[in-house]
């Protein structure tokens, strides 16, 4: 019995193509207008602290 394809080790080739693919986008120098929209976009990190939830609700002049 022979092992499953995904048991088998990747080639090499595959994984330099994201690298290159990479360096053609960086030498065009211009990015796609949603690309850029992502990148701009504010990341939110949720609070998983109650008491650090609380703290900041009352920094903020929330009182309930």
């Amino acid at each position: 019995m022979t092992r499953h394809i995904l048991d088998h080790p990747r080639a090499e080739v595959a994984t330099s193509r994201l690298p290159a693919f990479v360096a053609i986008e960086r030498q065009m120098g211009d990015l796609h207008p949603a690309t850029r929209a992502l990148h701009r976009r504010p990341v939110t990190v949720p609070i998983k602290s109650a008491s650090l939830r609380q703290f900041l609700r009352i920094a903020r002049g929330r009182q309930v």
